[in-house]
């Protein structure tokens, strides 16, 4: 029992820092909105997502420890086109991505602190710590900050359902009107909460590398029965809190005739005092700090996840020599941290004051792209690239083709519905 709990602790960190990146944006802001507008009726939606979606995040996990290389490596398996294909996609969505959520956190940071005289500035010091932390400590400062920041998450977050729970439903104000699911609006919103749920699916080439970064820092391989574990955790973990946000957001918002502010300071007080309403005034500040926490982790993962997965491609691209890499594109890293932040904080002042359009246009475009990855990850552990003890069960295998489907399928319902309306 002894080993298998130290084995357990030196593959932990991976996982955790896949819920911790999921549950920002996609539970707190989106999930939230969700059962606000709509009620307990979206959350079919949420859990249908969070299902067909798991096979290809797993796969990141799968094809890393079976192969001790990261799934990147794997698209340069399937064809340059394929890296190539990889590349742009994470070009055309990381500043919208990171813009969305650091724009988000910023409102928290000033809602928990109090300050309303920076504005935009709130989120250029936000962007300027988390380029410091991971520029200095990388992985080592990101998987202890991480784990501090799951517990925090965990604790206020069962704490809040609990407690939402027991006060039950807020009653509905007369003549209350609920919205419509089933018109352009409705559906729109449907595809921006399913484009993170629980994540967007280009994460799990992150997952991926934070499997072998782990492994490097513990020096410790372990089976794959032992990463499988650790990520299928976090991942329950993941749909378990998805199920909570959009359960309390119909408990204290739904029915309340309350509409969320557009303004991220301004909704991130909405959300919090909403939230102390229903379960008591004394727990503001918990519930701020708690807030700020979640979107913090996410935020720096985001950082990390996207200046890692660029290097690791870039290097891909242009060296075909492993030795030349170590020396060539060692730097890279950190320059990508700062490519990042300054392409995010361009978005984020295009669309300063116009949260929601900001949040919506970033997790649509996560689920246009979305099939892409998919198939991309299925080939890569279903052929000839992974033994056939590693290869995922039949049943998976399935669960895969009807996410494909499912992906693809609302992918180009979209499209012909943006495009003929």
């Amino acid at each position: 029992m002894g080993s298998k709990l130290s084995h357990f602790s030196k593959t932990a960190g991976p996982g955790i820092l896949f819920a911790c990146t999921a549950i920002g944006v996609s539970h707190l802001i989106q999930s939230t909105r969700a059962g606000a507008d709509f009620g307990l009726m979206i959350l079919g939606f949420v859990v249908l997502a969070t299902v067909l979606k798991y096979p290809f995040f797993e796969f990141g996990s799968r094809y890393a420890n079976s192969t001790q290389t990261s799934i990147i490596d794997g698209y340069k398996k399937l064809g340059k086109p394929a890296l190539w294909m990889y590349f742009i996609i994470t070009i055309c969505s990381m500043f919208f991505v990171t813009g969305a959520v650091g724009f988000v956190t910023a409102g928290f940071f000033e809602n928990l602190f109090g300050i309303d005289f920076l504005e935009e500035f709130t989120v250029v010091i936000l962007f300027a710590i988390c380029v410091g932390i991971l520029a200095v400590g990388k992985y080592n400062v990101l998987d202890s900050l991480i784990k501090i920041i799951a517990i925090v998450l965990l604790v206020s977050t069962v704490s809040a359902f609990l407690l939402a729970l027991y006060n039950g439903p807020i009653e509905e104000v007369s003549g209350f009107a609920p919205k419509e699911l089933w018109n352009l609006t409705g559906i729109f919103f449907l595809l921006a909460l399913m484009g993170w749920m629980p994540a967007p699916l280009d994460l799990s080439s992150w997952n991926s590398l934070w499997t072998l970064e782990r492994s490097k820092q513990t020096s410790y391989r372990p089976k794959l029965k032992e990463t499988l574990l650790e990520f299928r955790l976090a991942y329950l973990i993941t749909g378990i809190l998805a199920v909570m946000f959009v359960v309390l957001g119909t408990f204290i918002f739904y029915g309340s005739g309350e509409e969320l502010p557009n303004s991220n300071s301004s909704f991130a007080h909405k959300v919090v005092t909403l939230y102390t309403q229903t379960i008591g005034e004394w727990s503001y500040v918990v519930i701020a700090a708690s807030a700020f926490s979640v979107m913090f982790g996410t935020i720096i993962a985001l950082f990390d996840g996207y200046s890692r997965s660029l290097q690791r491609t870039v290097e891909l691209i242009f060296s075909k020599k492993e030795e030349a890499i170590r020396t060539k594109f060692k730097t890279f890293y950190v320059i990508f941290l700062i490519v990042l932040s300054v392409g995010s904080l361009i978005v984020i002042f295009q669309f300063a004051g116009n949260l929601k359009e900001l949040v919506d246009f970033a997790t649509v475009l996560s689920f246009v792209v979305a099939p892409v990855i998919a198939i991309f990850n299925f080939r890569l552990v279903t052929g000839k690239y992974l033994p056939k003890e590693s290869q995922p069960s039949t049943l998976l295998r399935i669960l895969s083709f009807a996410g494909i489907v499912f992906l693809s399928g609302f992918a180009i319902f979209f499209l012909a519905m943006k495009f003929l309306s």
